[in-house]
């Protein structure tokens, strides 16, 4: 039988759960008997059913499970969250071979899952197309991993390297960057994950909303520092059109959609912001700037990927330098 060709297309199938699933996993689920998928399913979205129980739903009345192989790119859960553990539903079917692409990273499953279906006589294989799976799932594997959100630095540059135009002009269509392309792929992307991040200059000088609008999906939840609270409370990123987090050292609380953090500003600003998104399951965070920003996370090794924006047909000649990586330091 081939495990890959089976696994890939359950990978393919859990692809189909992005971004409705965050921030559980994606997780697709084949199973085949006598080298023919008979049924298939995936994680369709948070809260609701898992992969597996998906597929085995879909099996045909006249098929035992004891004859299939069941193949799913995630290790079957073992504790009740959401959803019932589907470990427990493997078992009570009564499948005797079950095929996994990763391990479950999260200490509430942890090879607990795997290790329930061999105590239960279930031959399982891992590892197949493991190196797929955690590209598939790299938020999830980086946050149980590293104990942090996975950090994508983003900026727009000129062809001569400029973030911004100094001072910043009051008509600020003289500052923009971006190709209209490269704006609705900059929404999409704050579609796509949990939060985005500025600093305080970026808000006073942009006044930006920090949603999606020339996409459709959800808005990210939006962050920035504000040391002082200087920016104030009537600017765009205070409205409740998404949740906000402001790190600050002045207060802590929750007022409406709005959450206010103390740092110590003394200690190292990114490593803790790092921590309190952990702790609040913020697995996916886009940092948009301004320079200082991005330079503190570059500076602490704090981020999993970079994208730039050039605008290979502009320059400014002066302004504020944008960022600069000779190579990633993973």
């Amino acid at each position: 039988m081939d495990h890959y060709l089976y696994m890939q297309r359950a990978l393919d199938l859990a692809k189909l759960g992005w971004p409705n699933v965050a921030p559980n996993p994606m997780v697709g689920c084949v199973i085949v008997k006598d080298d023919k998928i008979v049924a298939e399913g995936y994680h369709q979205k948070y809260g609701e059913a898992h992969a597996e129980v998906n597929a085995i739903k879909n099996i045909g009345k006249d098929i035992q499970p004891g004859d299939c192989t069941l193949y799913v790119t995630l290790e079957p859960c073992s504790h009740f969250g959401k959803t019932p553990p589907c470990s427990d539903l493997i078992i009570s079917k009564g499948f005797k071979k079950v095929v996994v692409c990763n391990s479950d990273p999260n200490p509430l499953v942890g090879g607990q899952g795997i290790e329930k279906l061999r105590n239960a006589g279930i031959e399982v294989i891992t590892g197949v197309l493991e190196k797929e799976g955690w590209e598939l799932n790299k938020r999830f594997f980086t946050f149980h991993e590293k104990k942090r959100p996975y950090i994508i630095l983003k900026w727009a540059q000129t062809a001569d390297g400029f973030i911004s135009r100094y001072p910043v002009p009051e008509n600020r269509s003289e500052n923009i960057i971006s190709s209209p392309e490269q704006m609705m792929e900059s929404h999409k992307m704050r579609s796509e994950e949990m939060a985005i991040m500025v600093g305080k200059n970026t808000v006073l000088c942009d006044n930006p909303t920090l949603t999606t609008r020339l996409v459709k999906g959800k808005n990210p939840i939006r962050i920035f520092i504000d040391r002082k609270l200087e920016v104030p409370r009537d600017f765009n990123i205070y409205n409740n059109e998404s949740k906000t987090i402001v790190f600050n050292e002045l207060k802590n609380g929750s007022e409406d959609h709005i959450e206010y953090i103390v740092l110590d500003f003394t200690k190292n600003i990114p490593v803790q912001i790092c921590s309190h998104l952990h702790q609040k399951n913020i697995q996916s965070l886009i940092i948009e700037g301004g320079t200082h920003l991005l330079n503190s996370f570059i500076e602490q090794n704090l981020y999993d990927k970079v994208k730039v924006f050039e605008n290979k047909n502009l320059k400014f000649g002066n302004g504020i330098k944008a960022p600069v990586i000779t190579f990633l330091q993973q």
